[in-house]
């Protein structure tokens, strides 16, 4: 058993897959066979993903705040503390917080053979993310 107590480096979500202020920490990175990868993530109000799908799908557990969640096609779906989302692998998402709290959330993903976690798309449009 290892047990980690060295604190992960804070890093600031990319303007590329992200709209407004998102600050992510990476918790668990084992090594080698082990492809899981878990992020602790931390949205400003109205702050969200681009559209993105994982490979081999995402569990999102929200610690803390409201947020928003769509699968493309879908409805925007509320989210809130103590809530778990399950995202298919392969199903076109976008998840943040909602337009007037933070929401911080857990992210689990198992990476892709390659190290792949995230296959980034578009970003969400006015239409798509209520303001």
């Amino acid at each position: 058993m290892q047990i980690t107590r060295q604190r992960p480096e804070t890093r600031r979500g990319a303007a590329e897959n992200f709209t407004g202020t998102v600050w992510l920490d990476e918790l668990a990175a084992p090594p080698a066979p082990s492809r899981l990868r878990m992020f602790n993530v931390h949205f400003a109000p109205g702050a969200h993903t681009a559209w993105h799908r994982h490979p081999h799908g995402q569990v999102l557990h929200v610690l803390e705040g409201e947020g928003l969640v769509q699968r493309r096609g879908g409805a925007v779906e509320p989210i809130r503390a103590g809530d778990t989302v399950w995202i298919e692998p392969g199903e076109w998402h976008w998840h943040g917080a909602g337009p007037r709290t933070f929401m911080t959330h857990l992210a689990v993903v198992e990476a892709a053979e390659d190290g792949t976690t995230a296959d980034w798309g578009a970003h969400v449009t006015p239409e798509d993310h209520p303001a």
